[in-house]
């Protein structure tokens, strides 16, 4: 899960203007079928079969840059390479909001297969753009059943999966083992408690020849307290997180979610953690420095952690701290692909191909290790390959032992909301008021509920 920021009244008139243009509200349900596979044109739904001789091309949009972007090319020059029946063209669309503006201006011309990040899952779903993914699955008899099962809830509406999961992560606690033998810490022992958390990050917190090491620092991300509700098992929207029916307001304004924010702000205020912001580069950055002792980041930040730390010291991760006797989970992020119905039928069927392809172990396991994110099959993990990699990077074990033990529920599935980004926003700024002194944390949650509940209701009177 990236930590950058992402412009707001941008996306939030996007997601009103396509909703409006696409006409297609689906009700009260949470689900809702995105269209058929004829571009919503037939009743019925049937496979369609390449012939012998023919290859079809298929465009596949993403927002990948970097090491990650090398890896989706390497992939699809390796499938392309494999067969003679689908030819995937990938193109990088910037940012995951570039993309989704690019779709919409594009139309017809858009791509077969699109990436897009979980918290657009209910825009997608309500865009009249796509073919849901338990359609192919059901028409073609493909099987999931070794799919990680917290990793599909998360893209499950109403039983059914709309989108094949792709690039998927969770936050999990980094620490300095070093630092922790320095004041007496046991490293192999982790705070597993917010009470644990925060005294440890007391001990940790050290002043030499003036400069501070602290105990910790923890980025101002609205993903963090989406986490953080639901490793108490709260609701962030009504409805069951929007899971039961069509989420009508927020309920962020809770008592866990005002025991979070109080959380952090009581380890700010007594000096034992420092605040750097929203955004999760600057944690990262201090952690490497050694300038903070425990943070939050993704899991696939650990590549980038463990390069920045180099041999300066010893890296260790660690479960979400949670309040003492309450036991919940984590909700993944990432993104996933869908399958759009801007494309014939026979396309769409070729890029369910790719789709597949992408899903097989090896392959899973070749793109963990290539990216950090979690493979979304459990035979990939039986993958020599992946088990050595994982032997050299032990921190990695975490995050999977984490979303193992996170039992699957409408909290640990995640909220569907039309304005997720803008959401966030909304919540990194009531977080930010309190961390600063300018509002209690019932006052700001509160005014960001009631500004989430106005966003919701505005978005779907716009796809009803």
């Amino acid at each position: 899960m990236s930590g950058v920021k992402r412009p707001l009244m941008t996306l939030w008139s996007l997601l009103l203007i396509v909703a409006l243009l696409a006409g297609c509200g689906r009700g009260a349900s949470s689900g809702g079928d995105g269209g058929s596979a004829g571009g919503g044109a037939g009743s019925g739904f049937e496979k369609v079969e390449i012939q012998p001789g023919e290859r079809v091309k298929v465009t596949f949009w993403h927002a990948m840059g970097g090491a990650a972007g090398e890896a989706v090319q390497r992939l699809v020059d390796r499938f392309n390479s494999s067969q003679d029946r689908v030819e995937v063209e990938a193109a990088y669309q910037g940012s995951y909001d570039d993309a989704l503006q690019k779709l919409k201006a594009a139309g017809p011309e858009g791509p077969t297969i699109m990436q897009v990040y979980e918290i657009g899952s209910r825009f997608m779903i309500d865009s009249g753009m796509i073919t849901p993914m338990q359609n192919f699955i059901d028409a073609d008899g493909f099987s999931t059943e070794d799919f990680e099962p917290n990793i599909l809830g998360y893209y499950t509406f109403d039983g059914r999966l709309y989108s094949m999961p792709f690039n998927t992560s969770t936050p999990i606690v980094y620490y300095n083992k070093d630092a922790f033998r320095e004041v007496g810490l046991d490293p192999e022992k982790p705070p597993r408690t917010f009470e644990e958390f925060q005294q440890y990050a007391r001990q940790l917190t050290v002043t030499r020849g003036g400069e501070t090491r602290y105990g910790a620092g923890i980025a101002l991300y609205g993903w963090f307290f989406e986490q953080f509700l639901a490793v108490q098992g709260a609701h962030y929207v009504d409805n069951d997180n929007g899971r039961s029916g069509r989420a009508t307001k927020a309920i962020i304004n809770s008592p866990e979610g005002e025991r979070f924010v109080n959380w952090l702000k009581s380890m700010v205020d007594e000096g034992s953690a420092v605040n750097l912001g929203r955004k999760t580069s600057e944690t990262q950055a201090a952690f490497a420095a050694g300038r903070i002792a425990m943070t939050l980041d993704s899991t696939a930040a650990l590549a980038p952690i463990l390069n920045g730390v180099g041999d300066k010291f010893e890296v260790g991760t660690a479960f979400l701290p949670r309040p003492q006797g309450v036991d919940g989970g984590v909700i993944i992020g990432g993104a996933s692909l869908w399958i759009t119905n801007l494309k014939s039928p026979k396309e769409q069927w070729a890029a369910l191909e790719f789709v597949k392809w992408l899903t097989q172990p090896e392959v899973q396991a070749e793109w963990s290790m290539a990216t950090g994110y979690f493979p979304i099959r459990k035979a990939a993990y039986e993958q020599q390959a992946l088990k050595d990699w994982h032997a050299q990077r032990p921190q990695f074990t975490t995050a999977i032992e984490q979303l193992r033990a996170s039992k699957l529920s409408t909290v640990t599935q995640g909220a569907v909301i039309g304005i997720f980004p803008q959401a966030r926003q909304i919540v990194e700024a009531a977080m930010e008021s309190v961390i600063l002194g300018q509002a209690t944390s019932a006052e700001a949650l509160t005014k960001a509920a009631e500004e989430i509940t106005k966003g919701i209701e505005d978005y779907n009177r716009t796809t009803q």
